[in-house]
């Protein structure tokens, strides 16, 4: 019998490996297969079936105070869902816009030769990222609630927009027949404006000569729009909002809890972001910018052209965390009474069916989709902006 046959299977690391993961996986399933068993025998102790039949069940029987698509309390829970997850959505969208734009103008700003500048962004981002995100949900719904007017006194602004403490009221357009042609032409202004700007690298690409497609495009759509906006009759009118009674009807509200949530997670995360950006831009080597101003470029340009296309590659990673982060957090808009989610299908509907095991499933799975996708659109993005060596 040789040494080799004589060694202990557990001495090849090949073998060990494979043991180790397949005890690890048999682990995994023991426990999972004993949690399914526990659910199903607490199931047959309170005499209920495992099952979503309780999402189409009439009526949902609640209000939701914010509903983007047609929505009664005599709706399904299914549609009362539905809603929850619109709203979730609504504020992740315009939360991550905000944050983005605020983040990267405070991280540029972190990095300013003016002294004052950048201590009143160092301050900014210190305070929202110490600052726990419930506390600052609760600090800016308390801020517009009890520093706002009442809707008789509420702000006025050019007579169509007015802010009080129970939302904020901004004229809505109301689409006529015809609106489609200026849909199209927007959108075929749009499409132009992008075979402008292929051509315009392809020459860059060859000549050195850069053209200016931005300002190209952005008269083209503008003109295009336009036209067919007033060839096609004007075929979007205003419905501007106005106060009658105790409150103001018609045009668009947006309810302060909704403002309150969507600033307090957009004010939190641009704290994170700007520190990622303020990372991503000294992550470019300085000689980056002193050859940028050899060719006489200006500040602004050099931070345009070079610093930041080369900083996203270090910038992207992190601030798909944020944007993750910034979704989820959204989950705490129980805590001022918006109806997201977590408040509507994870909320009331889990109390009226008695549904715990269900509904807290399909919160999950919707937030894990969700967050997926948003990481998998994300680290797309990232792989376009990973610089390519020679």
């Amino acid at each position: 019998m040789t040494a080799a046959s004589r060694m202990s299977p557990w001495r090849d690391e090949k073998l060990r490996a494979a043991g180790v993961q397949v005890l690890v996986m048999a682990a995994f399933f023991a426990a999972l297969a004993w949690l399914i068993g526990n659910a199903a025998a607490n199931y047959a102790s309170l005499d209920k079936a495992f099952g979503f039949s309780f999402l189409w069940k009439l009526p949902a029987g609640y209000d939701i105070n914010q509903t983007l698509i047609a929505y009664t309390n005599q709706s399904s829970h299914l549609r009362a869902a539905v809603v929850g997850l619109i709203n979730t959505g609504l504020v992740a969208i315009v939360g991550i816009i905000l944050a983005t734009i605020l983040g990267f103008a405070i991280g540029v700003l972190r990095l300013s030769n003016n002294w004052l500048v950048s201590r009143l962004a160092y301050a900014y981002v210190e305070f929202t990222r110490n600052t726990p995100v419930l506390l600052l949900i609760l600090l800016w719904h308390g801020i517009i609630i009890n520093t706002l007017p009442h809707p008789r006194q509420a702000l006025e602004f050019g007579g169509s927009v007015f802010l009080s403490n129970r939302g904020f009221y901004i004229p809505s357009p109301i689409l006529q027949p015809g609106f489609w042609i200026v849909a199209a032409a927007f959108v075929g202004a749009v499409f132009c404006t992008w075979l402008l700007y292929r051509r315009a690298r392809r020459i860059q690409a060859e000549t050195g000569i850069r053209r200016p497609v931005f300002a190209y495009g952005l008269v083209l759509v503008a003109a295009a729009t336009a036209i067919a906006f007033v060839a096609a009759g004007s075929p979007v009118a205003l419905d501007r909002p106005a106060l009658r009674g105790f409150n103001f009807q018609g045009g668009l509200t947006l309810i302060p809890e909704f403002v309150a949530l969507t600033w307090a997670l957009a004010f939190y995360t641009s704290g994170f972001i700007a520190e990622n950006v303020r990372a991503g831009i000294l992550a470019v080597d300085r000689g980056q910018t002193d050859a940028a101003r050899a060719l006489g470029l200006g500040d602004r340009r050099t931070m345009k052209l070079v610093i930041l296309p080369q900083a996203m590659r270090v910038i992207v990673p992190p601030l798909t965390s944020s944007y993750l982060d910034l979704m989820k957090n959204s989950s705490l808009a129980i805590a001022i009474g918006y109806m997201d989610l977590v408040a509507t299908l994870g909320g009331i509907t889990l109390t009226q069916t008695g549904r715990e095991m269900e509904t807290m499933l399909l919160v999950m799975v919707i937030y894990l989709a969700v967050s997926l996708s948003m990481a998998a659109a994300m680290n797309v993005y990232n792989r376009r902006t990973l610089m390519v060596e020679r």
